[in-house]
């Protein structure tokens, strides 16, 4: 596991008893792995929230609605992802002290801006969030724990299908 722990060399240790038959040793980077993007899970709902509350511009209605339902669905996601952690025997660590000190997504705009730098800005923390669960998806699976792997994949799909929503209000047709 090595980009996925870059900002906490933090290890998380096996807290309860599983009759999971996953080695003790795969379980425990499972976890670290799982609450790291965890910390990126909760991030990127309040980064949606913040974008919902603070949109603006002619095309405020369909934006808010739109960030609103991204939180909504990575809520989904943020709780797949901790149940999966305490499945294993873990802690999930979710709370939003520790999601502010792991989350590697970018830090979200702090000046007010039209619907288009709120697109731009969903846009990009959705595109990172999408690298770093396809990463967990690819670092499961060769942990051997296809099970996480799935759900990172599922999470993957959920994330590309906002990440189209949101830049389908700004993309340009490419070449001629």
């Amino acid at each position: 596991m090595t980009a996925t722990m870059t900002r906490s060399a933090k290890k998380t240790s096996i807290a309860y008893e599983t009759g999971n038959d996953l080695p003790e040793k795969v379980r425990g980077q499972i976890i670290d792995l799982l609450n790291q993007r965890l910390a990126d899970a909760i991030d990127l709902a309040s980064q949606a929230k913040q974008a919902h509350w603070n949109v603006k511009g002619p095309a405020f209605i369909a934006l808010h609605k739109l960030f609103d339902e991204v939180h909504e669905a990575v809520q989904e996601y943020v709780d797949l992802i901790a149940e999966r952690v305490v499945q294993l025997g873990g802690l999930a660590e979710g709370t939003v002290r520790v999601a502010a000190d792991l989350s590697e997504l970018s830090e979200y705009p702090k000046t007010p801006g039209d619907g288009e730098r709120h697109v731009n800005a969903m846009a990009g923390v959705l595109a990172e969030f999408g690298s770093r669960i396809r990463t967990a998806s690819d670092e499961a699976g060769e942990l051997g724990d296809q099970d996480t792997a799935d759900i990172c994949t599922e999470v993957s799909r959920g994330i590309d299908k906002w990440l189209w929503f949101v830049e389908a209000h700004v993309q340009r047709r490419v070449g001629r």
